[in-house]
């Protein structure tokens, strides 16, 4: 149904959510972006809204949520709780199932918003959806049976897996829809009630996730609530709210898991990456060269798992840079609006000028450039968009291991190449990060690979591969990467309590 007259894109009272506007030829020139709370489309005396990365205008309004309205979410999921929690698997994946397919409809719809409020490249939002849809219909076929671990003469012991309670998700604005439903699905899956609090800086797919899934979910099971900054240290501090997933920085998890201490959460943390891939001296050039310079620069070098360190054996290294330089003209940098661009805009003006400073800190370090920005005092800016928050893909060639470039994660389209030749140095080199949560080693020789690969401190580590996820393997990082895994049947007892069951067998 259509929403009632509005100011700002906001009103006062509540309506039935019935279905997902998408009447628009472009979906966020709508002003219909909503808190959704207890089964109702709401609207909030103050709205905010953020800027399109494309061309830094302001996109539409979205809600600004009040203290009330996060205690009406969470009383609304702890009223659904009682009779979510009780239903079946059965019940649960049906209705997972039926709302992937509704999903599935809107294909169009969501790929537009994706890029009109995110900004990454057509491909790369299609790339997004397709895991998505993948994430909500694997996530409800793994199995959560009970395990008998103890069978003797006078007594069992059964393990079983019980929901948390209300549980919620912080999602960052790199992949707004895949890793909201990342944390949705087995959270509803387990049998919790789930709020889901988009970032600030990409509030509106989220709303319009939940908004379309009030059609398939009883009313507080899934509720979703944006707003600024202000609004993630609520959440981490409820007392109503039992478990918090967050995905984002290192430093917003250190404060995430702090606050989330005060009332003892449970807490999952998915955060940075300085991913390394360590090029053997027999790979194919010409197959390997493109495929790790797609890896480090896809979605604009804006994922936690793209590759941010690329050690290079010292034989191939000319030739192998090269290469990589030679494959990088091929990304037209530009809005996604245009298909054929892959290098889209950074997400917003902060990421914007910290990566920025990265090419700062190259004239002050004595950094080479393989290739970058044809202007050196540019700082990375490319020419041509406006004031849009584009950067010129570059390599730095072979800097110093500590270098900033080296030591931090810029989460953008520039990284460096460095030389190796012994294989115990390139791997402790791999290892000397607080980061740990992907790495890969390539190489013609897979037993090799493989035998460097689990010698790295990851989460996950590949062979002759990168970002390779699945909704049935977990994900997770090691040391300051993260706590806890999310993915596969290890991230689904995430959002369980773990319970023992003892029974004698003979009666009392």
């Amino acid at each position: 149904m259509s929403p009632p007259a509005t100011t700002n894109g906001q009103t006062d009272g509540q309506h039935a959510a019935t279905k997902i506007d998408f009447t628009a030829r472009h979906p966020l020139l709508i002003f219909t972006f909503h808190n959704i709370i207890n089964g109702q489309l709401t609207y909030t005396k103050e709205t905010r809204h953020s800027l399109n990365p494309a061309t830094a205008e302001p996109n539409p309004e979205s809600p600004v949520t009040t203290q009330q309205d996060l205690d009406n979410a969470v009383a609304a999921a702890k009223k659904a709780l009682k009779s979510w929690s009780q239903t079946t698997y059965e019940d649960r994946r049906q209705r997972l199932h039926a709302y992937a397919d509704a999903f599935e409809s809107y294909r169009e719809d969501f790929v537009k918003l994706i890029i009109a409020e995110q900004g990454k490249a057509h491909s790369v939002a299609q790339d997004e959806f397709d895991r998505t849809l993948k994430m909500i219909r694997v996530t409800p076929t793994l199995e959560l049976k009970e395990e008998l671990v103890e069978d003797t003469e006078e007594k069992t012991a059964t393990v079983r897996y019980v929901p948390i309670g209300v549980t919620c998700g912080l999602v960052p604005w790199n992949y707004p829809v895949l890793l909201a439903w990342v944390k949705i699905a087995p959270a509803l899956y387990a049998g919790n009630t789930f709020i889901l609090k988009p970032s600030p800086d990409t509030p509106y797919c989220g709303l319009k996730l939940v908004e379309l899934a009030q059609q398939f979910f009883p009313p507080g099971v899934l509720q979703a609530l944006a707003g600024g900054h202000e609004l993630g240290p609520m959440f981490t501090v409820h007392p109503g709210i039992e478990k918090v997933s967050f995905t984002g920085s290192i430093e917003t998890g250190k404060r995430v898991m702090e606050s989330c201490a005060k009332t003892l959460k449970r807490v999952t943390l998915e955060l940075g990456g300085n991913d390394a891939a360590i090029i053997c001296e027999d790979v194919d050039i010409d197959q390997v060269a493109p495929a790790i310079t797609t890896l480090a620069l896809l979605n604009s070098g804006q994922i936690c798992m793209d590759i941010k360190r690329v050690y290079i054996h010292e034989k191939i290294y000319d030739r192998f840079l090269a290469a990589m330089v030679a494959y990088s003209a091929n990304f037209k940098v530009g809005p996604s609006t245009d298909p054929t661009n892959f290098i889209g805009p950074l997400q917003n003006a902060t990421q914007y000028e910290k990566v920025q400073s990265f090419f700062s800190s190259i004239g002050t370090e004595g950094l080479k450039i393989a290739v970058g920005p044809s202007n050196p005092s540019s700082n990375g800016k490319a020419e041509g968009y406006g004031n849009g928050y584009f950067i010129t893909p570059t390599i730095i060639d072979n800097p110093p291991d500590n270098a900033r470039i080296v030591v931090e994660e810029p989460f953008g389209p520039i990284f460096p190449t460095m030389k190796w030749s012994d294989e115990e140095d390139v791997i402790a080199r791999a290892n000397d990060s607080k980061n740990g949560l992907g790495a890969s080693v390539w190489s013609a020789d897979t037993e090799r690979a493989e035998r460097m690969a689990r010698r790295l401190e990851a989460g996950s580590v590949w062979v002759n591969m990168h970002f390779e996820v699945q909704p049935n393997v977990p994900y997770g990082g090691h040391k300051w990467s993260g706590l806890g895994m999310e993915w596969g049947l290890v991230g689904l007892k995430g959002w369980c309590n773990t319970q023992a069951v003892w029974v004698p067998k003979k009666k009392a």
